[in-house]
């Protein structure tokens, strides 16, 4: 089984991120959810967006890759839009990874390197007339196209965080396919 760290969305570490990491507990997978708010969370994305702003992004990003002081090479790099940013740059940049999961968002791969990770298998979530993730969604063909272990999977929809079971976003039906494809992915790692 796999040893995932997932990292929260910008409105925090909440139930609903809680219950998906439970959904791949159920798994037998070991997962991770650092909570780069310290137990704050918030009822919008802009009231989450100025949380970090106040904080600084550098230092919620520098939490999130503290994270994984003490844990082992081996793992599955989660992230639920901003934390995708730290997902993803260390699925790219730390030696060992086994995988990545971006959801809800994707950073151009030039972010953090010449090109992705061959050995490093990758799925990327969103939806289709989300606003976000319309923003990435170049980059995250551009990331699949570059690498045989890619997969992008485009949902009908506008809503950006449909994954998160606590918010007025959440689309249980995408929401179930999407977890059903992450188990997939996971279940070979």
């Amino acid at each position: 089984m796999a040893e995932v760290l997932l990292y929260h969305h910008i409105q925090g570490l909440t139930p609903g991120v809680v219950a998906f990491a439970d959904a791949l507990r159920e798994a037998r997978h070991t997962v991770h959810t650092p909570d780069l708010f310290e137990g704050r969370t918030f009822a919008s994305i802009e009231e989450g967006f100025g949380y970090a702003r106040g904080v600084g992004f550098d230092v919620v990003r520098r939490r999130g890759a503290d994270a994984v002081d003490g844990l082992g090479e081996a793992l599955v790099y989660a992230g639920f839009s901003f934390g995708v940013t730290i997902s993803q740059q260390l699925a790219q940049t730390r030696p060992g990874a086994r995988g990545a999961l971006l959801l809800c968002s994707c950073m151009p791969v030039a972010e953090y390197g010449e090109r992705w990770p061959q050995d490093v298998p990758v799925q990327v979530h969103g939806k289709e007339g989300d606003e976000f993730f319309d923003e990435d969604l170049p980059a995250a063909r551009e990331l699949v196209a570059s690498s045989e272990r890619a997969e992008l999977f485009v949902y009908p929809g506008d809503e950006h965080l449909f994954a998160d079971s606590s918010l007025d976003a959440y689309d249980p039906d995408a929401a179930a396919l999407l977890l059903e494809r992450v188990r997939s992915f996971l279940a070979p790692l």
